[in-house]
């Protein structure tokens, strides 16, 4: 049997987008889209609409298009949305009370299952359901639960030390906020970092560039 080649990250990271897209088309009761009807709402060519979704074998049909619903389904599968990985979020400040509180973990693949934070301030509070516990309890919380995953809300400095913590008590995934490059002395781990400064700064060079001759 044929090796399948590797699905490039770039087609990844837009799967998501047309999970949001298709999301949005099932609720509000379109149940079949064209290649093309789907391109002109995202700002993509047809070509690249196709092609994104060949890499996983094709979705549609000749003169019929997409089944949103089933399209759905399919990026869902793809994504491993169902598989529902417990994660753990480090730094009970602004941002970590935020994504604790507001993100739908549920529908994103992961469930929220402990919250830690060093301050006596915030230890004991609740935030997304969760009471948050001091982070010297990491260790015995992990031996017990097992989290797939760590969220890192904590400041820079503090980064290094803390995933290192985490990484020998077995963790390999995370989701980092933190503007320390973990891969490069963890190179076995998972990492999505979240840089809000670099979006911001990508924001301005746009706004800049209107105003360039």
């Amino acid at each position: 049997m044929q090796k399948q080649k590797p699905v490039s990250m770039s087609v990844i990271r837009r799967l998501p987008r047309y999970h949001r897209f298709l999301t949005e088309l099932a609720k509000s009761g379109v149940t079949r889209i064209s290649s093309k009807e789907l391109s002109e709402r995202m700002g993509f060519t047809a070509s690249q609409v196709r092609q994104d979704f060949n890499c996983f074998g094709g979705f549609g049909q000749q003169g019929y298009g997409y089944n949103v619903p089933q399209l759905c389904t399919a990026i869902e599968e793809i994504l491993g949305l169902q598989k529902q990985y417990p994660c753990i979020l480090i730094g009970a400040g602004n941002l970590g009370k935020a994504i604790a509180g507001h993100m739908p973990f549920e529908q994103l693949g992961f469930q929220l299952i402990g919250v830690f934070d060093n301050s006596p301030k915030v230890v004991g509070q609740k935030i997304g359901g969760q009471e948050i516990r001091p982070y010297d309890s990491v260790g015995a919380f992990y031996e017990e639960h097992r989290p797939s995953m760590a969220i890192l809300c904590v400041p820079r400095e503090n980064v290094e030390e803390i995933t290192d913590h985490l990484y020998g008590l077995g963790l390999r995934s995370f989701w980092n906020f933190g503007h320390y490059d973990i891969v490069l002395k963890h190179p076995d781990t998972i990492v999505e970092n979240v840089h809000m400064n670099d979006s911001l700064m990508t924001l301005c060079y746009k706004l800049a560039a209107t105003e360039r001759p």
